[in-house]
């Protein structure tokens, strides 16, 4: 999973940059746009960052936890993880020309996506701790 977390991350990255360029390029500038379109391509290219960053740093430091539960969680999260920047590099490329009332399924999915991959990973490393019986 490490591989596939900073391949992803790492391809993020590239896709990051690549919109920006989309961005510079834009016919006419982006920065000439409505302010709801400018907000919607510029928010999609920020949330591309975070997830593809999430994952480059889950690739590097992904251990696997003990126990057949907590891997299960770390799998689960690791799924969603994933999914969360081709959805955003998706939403990029969509949702703009739709206005913030096209909101669609692909940047919520993805966020909500990010979210729980990251909760799942965090619960999966969670350690109960007992005393020792006195």
């Amino acid at each position: 999973m490490r591989r596939f977390h900073t391949i992803v991350g790492v391809l993020g990255i590239i896709a990051f940059v690549t919109t920006g360029q989309v961005m510079v390029r834009h016919a006419p500038p982006v920065s000439h746009l409505d302010p709801e379109l400018r907000l919607m391509y510029v928010s999609r290219h920020i949330y591309l960052l975070g997830a593809s960053l999430v994952n480059l740093m889950t690739g590097l430091y992904l251990q696997a936890a003990p126990g057949r539960l907590r891997r299960a969680l770390q799998l689960a999260g690791s799924v969603l993880l994933l999914l969360s920047p081709l959805l955003l590099a998706l939403a990029f490329f969509v949702e703009p020309s739709l206005g913030l009332a096209g909101r669609s399924w692909r940047s919520s999915g993805a966020l909500f996506a990010l979210l729980a991959g990251a909760l799942l990973h965090g619960i999966g490393r969670i350690q109960i701790r007992r005393s020792p019986a006195t």
